[in-house]
């Protein structure tokens, strides 16, 4: 689900960045009310929960490869705000240290996973236990809401591919960018999500929520220090499993190379062909002249440790200083 550079126009991406932007000035305005400084960490460590489960591949039907995000669980926990938030840090992440997602596109990844997925997963979650009057109730809202969530995420995700196509051809009609339109970027990202990445987010999402929920309480309420070291060990240990999600070959939909796109449909539009090319650091999640499966966990543990670096220091901050507005 990680649209990369040159998939879509440069127009597209500046669209949905310009669309983003008084999102996250919103999501900034409501951290610095809702968020105190002793749940700051808490958040933290739902952004690098979001990383790490996004490293972990699945094989899905037609070869591809898809993955859950986690922003359903972040939403559910301290609002879809704070997801927002959190997500978009991760996926900042992934984007500048290891190209996954592009510097372009990142506005468009950051609608699809840090705001459609939280704000779906919310209010599914919200009106389950409004319509399920039982003790169960937050229960299955957490899994409808996973599923659901990640479901319109890659609706959009779909409709974003498919309209390329139509809108961005050149001067002999072929495709500029994104060659797949509608008939066929829809199927192809909705019917493996439906049936496998939708059911896997949910599964996560209520099985995060289940724990947390029941023996770190405190952690939600009062971000309790003490309690958030249990999860700084679960992170520890999702760390050292990462390469697992080595296991499931193939490409994801919508994030081949160019040597594969030209393989798939036997030339290269020439948007892509000619489109920004941004070197990360550690492409892929590998250091190149180390192991692939020491190598995906290094990197693994990069991500997750700038990301609670960044949570950390703004946890001993006065955003307030930081962020102006009511």
């Amino acid at each position: 689900m990680h649209i990369p550079d040159n998939y879509l126009s440069p127009s597209t991406c500046a669209v949905f960045g310009a669309v983003m932007l008084p999102i996250w000035k919103r999501a900034s305005l409501k951290i610095k009310k809702e968020i105190t400084r002793q749940k700051m960490p808490l958040l933290g460590v739902i952004a690098a929960f979001s990383f790490l489960i996004m490293m972990f591949n699945i094989p899905l039907p037609g070869g591809t490869t898809g993955h859950a995000v986690g922003g359903a669980l972040a939403a559910i926990l301290l609002g879809p705000y704070a997801a927002v938030f959190a997500v978009t840090i991760a996926l900042l992440i992934q984007a500048l240290f290891f190209g996954d997602g592009g510097i372009l596109a990142l506005g468009v990844n950051c609608f699809n996973m840090a705001f459609v997925m939280p704000f779906t997963a919310f209010y599914f979650f919200k009106l389950t236990k409004k319509i399920i009057n039982s003790g169960k109730s937050d229960y299955i809202g957490a899994f409808l809401g996973g599923y659901f969530a990640v479901n319109m995420a890659a609706l959009f995700t779909a409709i974003e591919f498919g309209v390329q196509p139509l809108l961005f051809k050149d001067a002999s009609g072929f495709p500029l960018y994104s060659p797949y339109d509608l008939t066929v970027s829809i199927p192809a990202m909705m019917i493996p999500h439906l049936l496998v990445v939708g059911l896997l987010e949910g599964i996560i999402t209520l099985g995060a929520y289940s724990y947390i929920k029941k023996a770190l309480p405190d952690v939600i309420y009062k971000g309790e220090a003490e309690k958030l070291k249990a999860l700084y060990v679960i992170i520890g240990i999702i760390i050292a499993v990462t390469p697992l999600g080595l296991l499931a070959s193939g490409t994801a939909w919508g994030e081949w190379g160019i040597d594969e796109i030209k393989e798939l449909l036997g030339f290269v539009p020439k948007g892509m062909e000619n489109g920004v090319q941004f070197n990360s650091p550690l492409p892929d999640y590998s250091f190149g002249y180390l192991n692939e499966y020491l190598g995906y966990i290094l990197s693994a543990l990069i991500g997750a440790a700038l990301i609670l670096i960044i949570f950390k220091f703004l946890g001993k901050i006065n955003l307030k200083k930081f962020i102006k507005g009511d």
